[in-house]
């Protein structure tokens, strides 16, 4: 074995995808190389996400994990922007925004999944964390939002409060961590 399997094979024995730290650390760099970096960045992206499945113990059942996830967050994201509540420029979606998709769905499982044990929870973190981070992510240029302000907002605090609830449900309660 050389030196690099090595390491990948030390990694992913260590369980270091699962740990909460190491998740949110991962998630949160994806982020900003998304959001920043948007296309300019996105092969460092896809080398994040491709590190993740690299040191996954399962890349075939983690994609089966994260796939239905991610569909369902880059449709809504895709009516939301055909509806002309975000505005990517000129595609309907951008890959960087497809690609944090991934990235988010990973944490439904890991670094978020104490908001996933409570519906009720999960709808107001819904509600305020992910609107807000719109928010951030339009004042760093990543999107604009077109439409009125509140009108934005009570759509997408309306819409998260469903989703992120329904997101955790997709990702099953089987598949919520409990170790650190």
């Amino acid at each position: 074995m050389n030196d690099a399997a090595h390491l990948v094979a030390r990694l992913r024995a260590r369980g270091l995808t699962e740990r909460t730290w190491f998740n949110a650390l991962w998630f949160q760099s994806t982020w900003f190389l998304c959001v920043l970096g948007r296309d300019a960045l996105l092969p460092i992206t896809l080398g994040m996400i491709a590190l993740h499945f690299l040191l996954v113990t399962s890349a075939r059942g983690e994609l089966r994990r994260l796939a239905p996830i991610a569909a369902v967050g880059i449709g809504v994201d895709a009516l939301l922007s055909a509806a002309g509540i975000f505005d990517f420029g000129p595609v309907l979606l951008p890959l960087w925004l497809m690609a944090l998709w991934i990235a988010f769905a990973t944490t439904l499982t890991r670094a978020l999944a104490v908001f996933g044990r409570n519906p009720w929870l999960a709808a107001a973190i819904g509600s305020v964390g992910v609107p807000f981070n719109y928010l951030v992510g339009a004042k760093m240029g990543a999107v604009t939002l077109p439409m009125n302000p509140v009108i934005t907002a009570l759509v997408l605090v309306s819409v998260w409060a469903v989703l992120l609830p329904v997101l955790y449900r997709i990702a099953g309660p089987a598949n919520q961590q409990t170790s650190p």
